[in-house]
């Protein structure tokens, strides 16, 4: 008797935790196939797999896909979507010791501008669906928006309408991506130096303290 009480006991307590297990091992699969794809997408450089490279990948069955994901697509934009995010966790603590909004500003820059050498196909993809990136809630564009408003308020920085200079930097630092592609010896750093400055010049520093502040030593992106 005690043990058929028993039983309705374990299978309630066995059906409570399944939502939970399932849960689980769902985020876990759809952890598993963005780490693929952004493997794929940045360490190989690679912009064109194909949805079994990287279900293979991710070690999860081919149809598994479809129950996360709509299109390659969209797995490529979570992908990157993670990618910045990870990018602006980084920015984060490589300036965590500065204390000038302009440097911390131009380090920011110039860092995400090297992207396009140091991970071109992401630098490409992000070209593609980029423009949308400048308004979204999450990576780089609500950091960006912070350090202008702290900038403002400080006075360090002229910003103006905060959205139009959020657009203008943003839109910068695509089209220095777009240079860069389309120009494979131009020298990255350099580059991204100048763009910070200028950027700097537009938000009110002098030519001589913006470059000054746009060349100094990039500290480590870890």
């Amino acid at each position: 008797m005690a043990e058929a009480a028993d039983r309705p006991c374990v299978t309630r307590r066995e059906e409570h935790g399944r939502p939970e297990r399932l849960s689980r091992r769902r985020a876990h699969t759809r952890a598993a196939l963005l780490d693929a794809a952004q493997h794929l997408l940045a360490e190989q450089h690679r912009a064109d797999m194909g949805i079994r490279e990287i279900t293979e990948a991710a070690d999860v069955g081919f149809g598994t896909f479809y129950g996360h994901f709509a299109s390659k697509r969209d797995v490529l934009e979570a992908a990157m979507s993670m990618f910045l995010e990870q990018h602006s966790v980084r920015l984060e603590s490589a300036v965590a010791h500065l204390d000038d909004c302009a440097e911390v500003f131009a380090v920011g820059v110039r860092l995400t501008g090297r992207l396009q050498r140091n991970h071109p196909q992401v630098a490409r993809i992000l070209l593609r669906v980029g423009l949308p990136r400048l308004t979204s809630p999450a990576g780089l564009a609500p950091r960006a928006r912070e350090l202008l408003r702290a900038g403002e308020a400080t006075g360090r920085l002229q910003v103006g309408d905060l959205e139009v200079a959020l657009a203008s930097a943003g839109g910068s630092l695509l089209g220095l991506m777009h240079l860069l592609d389309a120009e494979p010896h131009m020298d990255a750093g350099q580059a991204g130096d100048r763009l910070a400055a200028n950027l700097l010049r537009m938000f009110g520093l002098p030519y001589d303290e913006a470059w000054d502040v746009a060349t100094r030593p990039l500290p480590a992106l870890g």
